[in-house]
């Protein structure tokens, strides 16, 4: 059965990658995707220095970028942050913003992803808005509580028909432990309840990898992958995008 809802797979670069690395990662990942369907979106979220020579390299290919967080001013005295002009001038799409590093590692606020994401969304930006309790919340039985609230506090006021929520439960995040395909499928169905978009594109993230993806996204609720370690080998990526349908 055709998916109504296209799937985005996403590879999350974080603090890895030169712009050399890009390159020399590009010319091996191109050729492996160049039967891939079109039934689903190829997304790379390269560290903000590599976006000038990813865009180059994505030109004309079916790959398209994401930025790792965006700003919600349009400019101004904020350090170390990026506007979404920035971001829009070397034609990325998406921006992740709320993931579990800057939440726990920068205390993000749910108020402050929220401006991220209707910052994106004002400037044409599709935000993948990330979601996901830690192994403690888990333990206590708070885990939909928790997730509900990063819903609605998060989401407050955008369009889900012009976002992507990332649902990313912490204690799988680069342990190498994943969460249960049916689990994980149960809290996305849950999301496209508490958010009242049957069209909401719904990723899960968390330990994605070669051998687990066909499995992710034969799940009825599961709308694509937020990939971390496994994208940082172009065969690895590859092989996540080219995931087989049952």
């Amino acid at each position: 059965m055709e998916r109504v809802r296209k799937p985005v797979i996403a590879g999350n670069w974080k603090m890895h990658m030169t712009c050399a690395d890009a390159k020399q990662y590009m010319e091996v990942f191109l050729p492996l995707i160049k039967q891939t369907p079109d039934d689903r979106h190829m997304v790379i979220a390269p560290p903000f220095t590599a976006l000038s020579t990813m865009s180059e390299r994505v030109s004309g290919t079916s790959v398209e970028l994401s930025s790792q967080n965006v700003h919600w001013e349009d400019k101004g005295a904020y350090t170390a942050e990026i506007s979404p002009m920035m971001l829009t001038e070397f034609n990325a799409k998406y921006s992740i913003v709320g993931h579990s590093e800057p939440r726990k590692y920068f205390s993000e606020s749910d108020e402050q992803i929220n401006r991220r994401a209707r910052s994106a969304q004002a400037h044409d930006l599709i935000p993948i808005v990330c979601v996901g309790e830690t192994d403690e919340q888990r333990e206590r039985g708070e885990a939909e509580r928790v997730i509900r609230r990063q819903i609605e506090q998060g989401l407050e006021g955008t369009d889900p028909e012009k976002l992507v929520v990332a649902y990313e439960p912490i204690w799988a995040i680069g342990t190498g432990k994943t969460c249960e395909s049916s689990e994980a499928n149960r809290i996305c169905g849950l999301i496209r309840k508490w958010v009242g978009s049957s069209n909401l594109i719904i990723q899960y993230g968390g330990s994605v990898k070669p051998a687990n993806i066909d499995e992710l996204m034969a799940m009825s609720d599961i709308d694509g992958v937020l990939v971390g370690g496994a994208s940082l080998q172009p065969d690895s990526f590859a092989r996540i995008v080219n995931y087989q349908n049952y």
